[in-house]
């Protein structure tokens, strides 16, 4: 059987940009074992030859009703599978799903059926919530970087904004590229509805979520945009860790310059 990425230019460089993506959060160090999640909605790459396409797993149950999603097409990452293999074979470790119009059940279309991650449905109902929105947005990453997940592990930085204006100050580049900051989620149990909807609340207001002790959760306008905020945030962090490690507070940014940024560059905070 021919791969579902034959013939469809668009999605297949839209997956091999997910690939690209996973290869960096495995040589980062942030995809330990089949650590990690992508999730993109690829709906308008879909065309009727897809469409036509059948089913070649059994229904399978979201676990909640998502009417925003009748009918989309995600590309997910497969459950148990690791980072560093979907960036060679994409479509080995990872497929395509079909939303089916009881928006509460899905099915897998291609290449394989490789059940997608057991967080599909928080997954899911972020991106419900962005169409609902009206967003343009149509990613969401989660991975597990070294030094943001350190930072996570003192109470003093896990305050509203704490953490974000840190991290804003320690390189004018990340208030640009990361402008709406970093939400904060106390710990909850991996998995849990009660991590889905406490990451939904904070992504309201953020694009990167940091879940305290475990990784953060981005959305972005696709895989890259997702990546190179966690990546300047990561950036940021390392500065941070370096400085203190070579013995002192590092100054960071004035409040004074990271308004003049603000204004300089109309950023939304």
């Amino acid at each position: 059987m021919k791969s579902i990425l034959e013939g469809h230019s668009a999605l297949k460089a839209e997956v091999e940009k997910i690939a690209e993506v996973a290869g960096y959060l495995w040589q980062n160090g942030w995809a330990e074992r089949n650590g990690g999640n992508i999730t993109v909605n690829v709906t308008d790459l879909v065309d009727d030859e897809i469409c036509q396409l059948p089913a070649i797993s059994e229904v399978k149950q979201i676990g909640v009703s998502l009417p925003a999603l009748k009918g989309c097409y995600f590309y997910c990452k497969g459950t148990g599978k690791r980072m560093r293999d979907l960036a060679r074979w994409p479509m080995d470790n990872g497929s395509v799903i079909r939303i089916l119009d009881d928006c509460a059940s899905y099915v897998i279309i291609a290449d394989h059926p490789v059940m997608p991650t057991s967080e599909l449905p928080s997954h899911l109902t972020v991106h419900a919530s962005l169409i609902e929105k009206g967003s343009p947005y149509k990613a969401t990453v989660h991975t597990h970087p070294i030094e943001l997940v350190a930072m996570s592990h003192s109470k003093k930085f896990l305050g509203k904004d704490v953490l974000t204006k840190l991290l804003w100050s320690m390189i004018p580049e990340t208030k640009a590229f990361c402008p709406l900051g970093l939400g904060i989620v106390p710990y909850t149990l991996p998995g849990s509805n009660a991590l889905a909807e406490a990451t939904l609340k904070e992504l309201e207001d953020y694009d990167v979520v940091m879940w305290e002790k475990h990784g953060v959760f981005a959305k972005g306008l696709d895989v890259m945009d997702a990546f190179d905020q966690i990546d300047v945030l990561s950036k940021s962090a390392k500065i941070y860790i370096n400085a203190k490690a070579m013995g002192f507070e590092p100054d960071g940014m004035s409040d004074e310059q990271l308004a003049e940024m603000t204004l300089a560059f109309s950023l939304p905070k």
